[in-house]
């Protein structure tokens, strides 16, 4: 799982190519359940695939032509500690209390932590949620307070 942020010649071409998909998938709302895709300009280099990996295929574009890393992960995956320290970023140790906690499932593997990646995406979506109200919040008061 890379975190490094790709080169500006992938953010080029990822949002070339993010503009060609949302401009199929605008055009074709209802589309067919199996897109084909030209993979190159040889005769017969077409790809038949599903449309939610065209959908798929965007989301992730959009997030390199914004300058992000991106990893596809399947939804049952389990992840080492660092890897899903790395996902929330925060530190192992942060993690591992969050996992002895219970706030996070996570099973042993011999003496090793494996993480459940939908339980940390939960996780993750909750805290989010927390934040953004303490934010909220924060600002409120602020303006109560006559402070903005």
């Amino acid at each position: 799982m890379s975190t490094e942020p790709p080169s500006a010649h992938v953010v080029q071409l990822a949002a070339h190519a993010l503009e060609r998909i949302r401009s199929y998938l605008r055009d074709h709302p209802e589309g067919p359940a199996d897109v084909r895709v030209q993979v190159s300009d040889e005769p017969g280099a077409e790809l038949t695939v599903p449309r939610e990996a065209v959908v798929l295929l965007a989301r992730a574009l959009s997030h390199l032509a914004d300058g992000h890393a991106v990893t596809v992960l399947p939804a049952d995956a389990e992840l080492t500690t660092q890897q899903a320290a790395d996902l929330l970023h925060v530190s192992r140790p942060f993690l591992i209390r969050l996992l002895e906690s219970g706030e996070i499932r996570y099973r042993k593997v011999g003496s090793h932590r494996r993480v459940d990646l939908q339980s940390l995406l939960d996780y993750r979506r909750v805290d989010d949620a927390r934040t953004l109200r303490a934010a909220n919040e924060l600002s409120a008061l602020d303006e109560e307070l006559g402070l903005i």
